[in-house]
């Protein structure tokens, strides 16, 4: 393998020094990667916690780092798994997973882009943006691959852009129907930065670590004790899994549950939600008006770009600002929305219920609204509007990580005096006093009016609505709204 002179060493806050392979320098170093230090990591979080600055830029470095980490610990307990070519490409994966990320993070994907076209997802966008990277600029990035790499092969190329993908493995399925870059006996190289089969990896790994330090909360998760106990062993279909000492489980469970944490106190926090739906209303508002160049130098409107790669490599959360700063007449509706948001004229939440389990779960929204809509138009005073335009339902589902089921079902572990044995576990072989229900959905309504009488209508309806459907009645949320501007 080609040696460069010019290693590059992160300061990371999160993971001390990282040292970056060479071919993941030059990744680094083009303007497509370096776009995600524009995008922030937690979108609109940062308006709600002011230490949430961070970017997609520095966690994915940190995704890079720690599949390197882990892989290196694997090798260094079965040697013949795995070759530094293989750590190299998970690495690069790791890498650029993230480089289909619009502006805000998930705001873009899960709130923006659905209004436009419904099955866009980021992963399939990080994709495109890396196969766009390796044409640009006469495909020097691909000689870099060919230079830096040892013994590559384009069954490399694959490899990296399936894993970036994000596929949930099939075990019941014929491998080579699913996979390419790497053969059954590989299969857990496929789980390493995004696991869709049991949850646990290196992305993961990183944001709870990352976004916990920088809003200030604790994590209880202990990612170096899970690394030091991972092992690879053959599963079903002959395929082979990253599974952990049994004794880690509980460790596992905590990894989860500090997930369903961070969306509790902060990715899915009232306010966090309050804003991103303004933002979101404001790009909708502007998507048309808002131009970018793309390839031959054709223009592209803002939800436009994730069809042109080279147009979408310009948009990034600066798009606040352009907005905000803009005298254009066209935008000026987008602006005063924006202008609220900086000025904390938000829309307020009138309340909020949380599902029970057994009352059915997902939550019927478009019923419930309907109901909801309907109370509000029949009361006496109601501005023109009040119920299909100035109210708002935001459902919010929280779970440990799979759905409504028990998060380690899925996981493998092996016991001190097994240690080739993959075996199951359930949450009673784990502890006791775990939880029956893992996941719940909680609905709040907002209202976008300044009106006193208009919010009281709508919370009094959205109250009426939760008792005749059997929810519990909602916790009054408006005084601390009005008392602190939240």
């Amino acid at each position: 393998m080609a040696e460069s002179p010019h290693p590059k060493v992160f300061n990371d806050p999160i993971h001390g020094h990282i040292e970056l392979h060479p071919l993941c320098v030059k990744i680094v170093d083009t303007p497509y990667f370096q776009r995600l230090r524009n995008i922030k990591q937690l979108g609109t979080c940062y308006l709600v916690y002011p230490g949430a600055s961070h970017n997609r830029f520095e966690h994915s470095l940190g995704v890079c780092y720690l599949a390197g980490k882990l892989l290196r610990a694997i090798q260094e307990r079965q040697s013949d798994l795995l070759s530094e070519k293989d750590i190299l490409c998970v690495q690069i994966a790791g890498l650029c997973h993230d480089l289909g990320q619009g502006p805000f993070s998930h705001l873009f994907e899960k709130k923006f882009i659905p209004k436009f076209e419904e099955d866009w997802k980021y992963e399939d966008a990080s994709v495109k943006m890396f196969e766009h990277m390796l044409k640009v600029n006469d495909e020097s990035l691909r000689n870099d691959f060919k230079d830096l790499m040892d013994d590559f092969e384009d069954k490399d190329i694959d490899f990296i852009t399936e894993m970036i993908r994000s596929p949930k493995i099939d075990r019941s399925l014929n491998w080579e129907i699913q996979f390419k870059g790497r053969g059954k006996e590989q299969a857990f190289l496929y789980e390493v930065v995004s696991n869709k089969n049991t949850g646990i990896d290196v992305d993961r790994w990183d944001y709870l670590a990352r976004d916990s330090y920088m809003l200030g909360m604790k994590n209880i998760f202990d990612l170096d004790r899970c690394i030091s106990v991972a092992r690879v062993l053959e599963v079903e279909g002959g395929t082979t899994q990253i599974c952990f000492r049994d004794k880690e489980a509980q460790d596992i469970f905590d990894m989860f549950y500090t997930n369903m944490t961070l969306h509790r106190r902060a990715y899915q926090h009232k306010t966090t939600n309050i804003i991103s739906r303004m933002v979101c209303d404001a790009l909708l508002e502007a998507s048309d008006h808002l131009m970018f160049e793309g390839k031959n130098g054709a223009q592209f409107s803002l939800a436009e770009t994730i069809n042109d790669m080279e147009a979408f490599s310009k948009v990034t959360d600066d798009v606040f600002h352009t907005i905000l700063q803009s005298n254009d007449s066209k935008l000026k509706n987008s602006k005063e929305i924006l202008k609220n948001v900086v000025t904390r004229k938000l829309y307020k939440c009138v309340g909020q219920t949380q599902i029970k389990k057994d009352q059915g779960l997902p939550f019927a929204e478009s019923s419930f609204k309907e109901a909801l809509l309907k109370k509000i138009t029949t009361k006496k005073v109601v501005s023109s509007g009040l119920a299909e335009n100035y109210t708002k339902l935001d459902v919010v589902k929280l779970n440990l990580g799979m759905d409504d089921k028990d998060p380690i079902q899925n996981v493998r572990f092996y016991s001190k005096f097994k240690k080739d044995e993959p075996i199951p576990l359930d949450k009673d072989q784990v502890s006791y006093v775990l939880p029956d229900t893992f996941s719940e959905q909680i609905v709040r309504v907002y209202c976008n009016s300044s009106s006193d009488e208009e919010i009281n209508i709508v919370k009094e309806s959205f109250d009426q609505c939760c008792v005749d459907h059997g929810y519990p009645r909602p916790k009054d949320m408006r005084g601390e709204l009005i008392h602190n501007g939240q």
